[in-house]
């Protein structure tokens, strides 16, 4: 994660940092060399920060996992040579850009004398057909996270969400459908990687895969606010939801770049259009917005609180912070709806 763990464009690394079941034994980051991870990310793990592969080769990893989903998706030109020299050294690589570091570096994994691997997480593994809506028919709770903005906390609601309502012996599956996610959990779709007639259909087939969970967590990805995402939709014509877990980041006022000249909408009126369009203007049972994750990270408690206060009241849905304050009460509130 050179340069990115403090960055937004390092939300892979730190996803993977948060939710991994998988032992880490290093961060590379040469800016951070030394430093304390939960100082600096509020990730309560112990997990060293060095500067280069070589000192984690010395620590015995044996992959490295690209941190780093910057916009586009596209490898920095810099990162070729450390690629080289994981690849040399026998690591499995893995890749959650857009490049297909398998083709890139295929003159390394090519030659038989060679150990190390690549896994190309964006790499669509089936082919799809087209939506159908058959996921309204199941008689289950299916959850998709939608957002105000990219990179609000869909991943990470939806993860935490899946994880307590686990804990708490219901049954659950969380369908990830971004590269961290997939990296997380070993499985999923790359929704952004798939021709976008077909996308329905391969969140379709995700959803219908698990009809023997009382409760499906759908991730979601963009937002239907964003000029720049067309995740969304197809997101809530395969999964056809029936709860959404809206994710907000209450200290902006606008999109994230290049879009920042956008406001974000008001959020009551942006929870019932998501609703409208999901319950296709009432072709569809309407989904119901159960909660609100609000994003405080950066917030003292007091102010968090106050905002998380004001948020409930102008909204009437249950609202927290689901990092700062954890899932117990969106289980509680989700069982309740």
């Amino acid at each position: 994660m050179p340069h990115s763990l403090t960055h937004e464009n390092g939300k892979m690394g730190l996803g993977v940092l948060r939710f991994s079941t998988n032992e880490i034994c290093c961060v590379i980051d040469p800016d951070h060399k030394g430093k304390n991870l939960k100082a600096l990310t509020g990730i309560d793990k112990s997990i060293p920060i060095v500067s280069d592969l070589q000192e984690a080769v010395q620590l015995h990893a044996n992959a490295l996992i690209l941190g780093i989903a910057p916009s586009g998706g596209r490898l920095p030109d810099t990162w070729t040579k450390p690629i080289e020299d994981a690849l040399t050294a026998g690591f499995l690589v893995v890749n959650g850009l857009h490049d297909k570091l398998a083709d890139k570096f295929s003159y390394l994994l090519s030659n038989p004398k060679n150990k190390g691997s690549v896994w190309d997480v964006r790499e669509v593994l089936k082919e799809y057909t087209i939506g159908s809506a058959k996921a309204n028919k199941l008689k289950n709770k299916r959850i998709l996270t939608v957002g105000t903005d990219m990179a609000s906390g869909k991943m990470t609601a939806g993860l935490l969400l899946n994880e307590k309502l686990l804990q708490n012996n219901f049954s659950s599956s969380f369908v990830a459908t971004g590269q961290i996610g997939i990296t997380i959990s070993g499985q999923g779709i790359p929704l952004d990687a798939v021709k976008v007639d077909n996308a329905a259909a391969a969140v379709e087939d995700e959803v219908m895969s698990r009809q023997k969970f009382d409760h499906i967590i759908i991730e979601g990805q963009g937002s239907l606010g964003h000029p720049g995402s067309t995740a969304t939709l197809p997101l809530i014509r395969g999964s056809c939801p029936t709860h959404l877990l809206l994710c907000h980041k209450i200290k902006e006022t606008h999109l994230k770049n290049p879009v920042s000249h956008i406001p974000f909408p008001d959020l009551n009126r942006f929870i019932k259009m998501n609703e409208e369009v999901a319950s296709l203007c009432g072709v569809f049972k309407r989904p119901n917005t159960f909660a609100i994750s609000l994003n405080t990270h950066g917030l003292t408690k007091v102010k968090a609180d106050q905002l998380i206060e004001e948020i409930q009241h102008k909204t009437g849905i249950f609202t927290s912070d689901i990092v700062r304050y954890g899932a117990q009460g969106y289980l509680t509130t989700l069982e309740k709806s």
